[in-house]
């Protein structure tokens, strides 16, 4: 998958990923905090090498539970260093915590008691902190040139690689899935339609970059205000424009469905010739029961800190710290840097 970056004018630094998995360091940001109580206990874990499913998994077979008893907010990478909370149906408070690091490789920073089960989207987000390995000499240099235009412009709200699979074909399948094709599972044709929004939304932002409409609003977009998440329809431009260019709103893209807000005006006609392009009958979203959304297009990055570390030296490179909201891709953050198409593993993918 070839996407554009929005600082295509600005050189890369270059450099690889993930020489180990404490280079890539990945720290949930909760929705709210643990009660005190409640029949779920909420454990919040350290782990590295291990991904979201597979830890629900052994937390399962450990306290004797179905995995549907576990809950978590949002999928993970494998190779990282990351710290994640998970919800245990009926577990005991009692000795959890010992019980754990002594048959696990996990390390249990807390533990406390919560009335209803973590689902996924039940973050604010994510931070980051990731080291980039054999960068350019003048890494520092140009990635604070790169940090400088991102704060400004913004960062396009893409889905990573990893969405679509370890072939890349899950959006294709996902369109013969919605032509009355493919697999029977429920589960795996919803995960197959899922992946072929993804790609529409992805067509879209790629035109809208095309078009030179990322940095402002078009008549009738669906816009996303960034204090409340509140979605409305933009009916004048001239007095939202600037509420933009001041980050207090953001457009959204399609997460095509039977559902989905409409836009107006020239979004809509940007959002009806992408889904054209799809050549699906009308009736295909609402047949397989799809509802659709709206995705935030441009993400704002609050602050981004720089860490040379010997950069002409062996082992050298260069940390790269930010925090995402939930749903949103570190790659596609990571890219803009290196200028390179980035591909990792699963990363938090829950819902806007």
């Amino acid at each position: 998958m070839t996407l554009p970056t929005i600082t295509s004018d600005l050189p890369g630094i270059g450099g690889t990923l993930k020489q180990s998995p404490e280079h890539f360091v990945v720290t949930e940001i909760p929705l709210y905090d643990a009660s005190g109580d409640g029949d779920h206990l909420y454990v919040n874990l350290t782990r590295r090498g291990w991904n979201t499913r597979d830890v629900a998994l052994a937390l399962a077979r450990l306290f004797d539970l179905h995995v549907d008893d576990i809950g978590f907010a949002g999928l993970k990478d494998r190779q990282a260093l990351t710290t994640q909370t998970f919800s245990l149906l009926r577990v005991p408070a009692e000795d959890a915590a010992a019980r754990i690091a002594a048959e696990l490789p996990f390390e249990v920073n807390w533990v406390s008691r919560h009335r209803n089960k973590l689902r996924t989207g039940h973050l604010l987000g994510n931070r980051f902190a990731i080291f980039i390995a054999d960068v350019l000499p003048d890494a520092l240099a140009r990635a604070e040139a790169v940090t400088a235009a991102l704060h400004v412009r913004g960062i396009p709200n893409f889905f990573g690689a990893q969405r679509f699979g370890q072939d890349g074909d899950n959006a294709t399948r996902g369109h013969e899935v919605l032509l009355g094709r493919g697999p029977r599972q429920r589960w795996l044709r919803r995960f197959l339609i899922s992946a072929f929004q993804s790609d529409l939304f992805n067509r879209y932002l790629e035109q809208r970059i095309a078009l030179g409409a990322f940095s402002h609003l078009l008549a009738g977009d669906v816009a996303k205000k960034h204090s409340t998440g509140g979605l409305f329809v933009v009916e004048d431009l001239e007095r939202e424009q600037p509420r933009f260019q001041a980050g207090e709103i953001s457009f959204t893209g399609p997460l095509f469905g039977a559902k989905m807000k409409a836009a107006a005006e020239a979004a809509a006609a940007l959002e009806a010739g992408i889904l054209a392009q799809a050549a699906l009958p009308p009736s295909a979203f609402k047949k397989a029961d799809v509802d659709g959304g709206r995705r935030l297009g441009r993400l704002l990055l609050d602050r981004v800190e720089l860490d040379a570390t010997d950069l002409s030296a062996a082992g050298g490179g260069l940390w790269v710290r930010f925090t995402l909201p939930k749903g949103a891709y570190a790659t596609v953050v990571l890219r803009e840097f290196m200028k390179d198409d980035v591909v990792l593993g699963e990363e938090d993918e829950g819902d806007d």
